[in-house]
């Protein structure tokens, strides 16, 4: 029992992430939270990659005499111009690291962390369109939330608060007047003795 928790326990590690360890996209579903929880990690350890990642790909260039603007070759660059393409090259691998072998097989075309960054929210997120969609599906569904026969109310409460996390994360805004309203108006009949 104790090594399935501690199995457990770092499953949810690999996930979420820890000041030491990145979080890992492991499915379309975890897209939203991870990408929030990837930003952080990012921040956490160095901001400067993510400034990379949202500045997109350097090109180190020279101005010739004629006025002529060339790329640098690389025997030219500077310890600053290292530093740049070293940042680059760091925000690129830190994305790359974030992700399950088998979505990083699917993104492995991408050169740039800013691209690769850009591609995975056109594929997780959508066009206007699909967010508008996903967040039409997460209102009806918070619309719809019930109690489920037999559940715990502690079970209940769970699954509320991560379709609240999930409409948050897709920018659907509720109120907690309104989170709390759904609460009470979902317990069981047997609790209306219990509420005012």
């Amino acid at each position: 029992m104790e090594s399935q928790n501690m199995s457990a326990h770092h499953e949810l590690n690999a996930i979420m992430g820890t000041t030491t360890r990145i979080p890992r996209l492991l499915s379309a579903e975890g897209f939203p939270e991870w990408k929030y929880r990837i930003e952080k990690y990012i921040n956490m350890k160095d901001f400067k990659i993510w400034r990379s990642i949202l500045s997109g790909p350097i090109h180190i260039t020279t101005t010739l005499e004629d006025g002529t603007i060339i790329d640098k070759q690389v025997e030219n660059y500077t310890d600053d111009d290292f530093e740049r393409v070293e940042e680059q090259e760091k925000a690129l691998a830190t994305l790359t690291t974030a992700l399950s072998p088998e979505i990083a097989q699917g993104f492995s075309e991408y050169t740039s962390a800013k691209e690769l960054w850009e591609a995975l929210i056109e594929v997780y997120e959508g066009n206007e369109d699909m967010k508008q969609s996903r967040q039409d599906v997460l209102r009806q569904k918070f619309n719809m939330f019930n109690y489920v026969l037999g559940e715990s109310l502690k079970n209940q409460l769970q699954r509320l608060i991560t379709l609240t996390t999930e409409m948050s994360f897709a920018g659907v805004m509720v109120t907690k007047s309104e989170i709390n309203k759904k609460m009470l108006n979902s317990l069981p009949k047997s609790w209306d003795m219990n509420v005012p």
